[in-house]
């Protein structure tokens, strides 16, 4: 299982939301750049990076603090935020990006994910953001009646290798993650699952790898000091085994 630090971009700062909310902002940090080279230091070989303004209006406002990233790390990068068009995908791709995330667009336009898991294979990531089992949307301020577990069997049907499934009512609050969810998550055959959104204790870790889960983004837990990448990454070997 491998662990993913998180950087989530809003006006070229490190940020971190809880909950999904906007107006619950806090900023660790003005230099990205500085923080995934951080994560590198301490053993990262994976970064989870997010347009948090991207994901909210569609647009590419911290694209420079993404290439800067690419450019002066050598980590896996995978991006989403406001990846809504094959040339954006294109345009990430081409920097050197690892993966790109669909979110809003998944749901908006599920023929164009269809397209794109064909057209780059593996490359092409699905974030799917829950709340009380169902699929939200638009930097999460638009909840949607899809069931979660129905929209990643739909995914995996398409070609979809991956899904990233964020639990946001966990996400933010270093309350423990949903490993109920997960569980049921890891029964769909065929597609790997990348558990996102409350993970705060280093138990919780072996647990979710015993589940049978690719792979954990953590966020606001480094952030805040409540957990260390080197203990985490140890933790996730140990469940591993």
């Amino acid at each position: 299982m491998e662990i993913f630090p998180a950087i989530d971009l809003s006006g070229g700062k490190v940020v971190r939301l809880t909950q999904g909310d906007y107006q619950q902002m806090e900023v660790y940090g003005d230099d990205p750049v500085a923080a995934a080279q951080e994560f590198a230091r301490q053993g990262a070989n994976y970064l989870h990076v997010v347009d948090l303004d991207g994901a909210k209006d569609g647009t590419l406002a911290n694209f420079t603090a993404i290439a800067e990233i690419v450019r002066n790390c050598d980590l896996r990068v995978e991006v989403g935020g406001g990846i809504r068009t094959e040339e954006r995908i294109k345009k990430y791709l081409d920097l050197g990006v690892w993966r790109v995330i669909l979110g809003t667009v998944a749901v908006r336009d599920f023929a164009f994910v269809e397209r794109m898991a064909v057209q780059y294979p593996g490359q092409i990531v699905v974030g799917v953001d829950a709340r009380d089992g169902r699929v939200a949307v638009s930097g999460w301020l638009e909840e949607t009646g899809l069931q979660t577990l129905d929209f990643c069997r739909r995914c995996r049907d398409a070609g979809v290798r991956t899904v990233i499934v964020t639990d946001i009512a966990k996400d933010g609050t270093l309350g423990g993650t949903n490993l109920q969810l997960y569980r049921e998550l890891t029964q769909i055959d065929g597609l790997q699952v990348v558990a996102s959104g409350g993970v705060s204790f280093a138990h919780e870790l072996p647990a979710l790898a015993e589940l049978g889960v690719a792979g954990v983004i953590i966020g606001k837990a480094f952030y805040s000091g409540r957990l260390s990448l080197p203990e985490c990454l140890q933790a996730a070997r140990g469940g591993a085994q």
